[in-house]
């Protein structure tokens, strides 16, 4: 499964903007299968962490995405996407 490392020194200090841009990929990538397969949950938790951090794009593909989802999906993209914002 393609996906990026985003451990690197220097991400947390990129501009708001660009960390929200990077996300809405992650999202875009993981939504359309480019280079790794489809997986909606996956591609609602870029999505909502790339809101999170201002996109409103990426919000409104949330709420797309959201509307083919089950429940279970939904309370899990939105799990995994807390534990991520609580390590990063």
């Amino acid at each position: 499964m393609a996906r990026f490392e985003m451990l690197e020194d220097g991400f947390g200090a990129m501009g708001a903007t660009a960390q929200a841009d990077i996300l809405f990929e992650l999202g875009m990538m993981y939504a359309t299968g480019r280079d790794c397969e489809t997986d909606v949950v996956a591609a609602h938790k870029w999505f909502n962490i790339a809101a999170i951090k201002g996109s409103a794009r990426a919000a409104e593909l949330r709420s797309e995405l959201s509307s083919s989802m089950s429940k279970p999906e939904i309370a899990r993209a939105l799990r995994e996407a807390r534990e991520w914002m609580t390590m990063h």
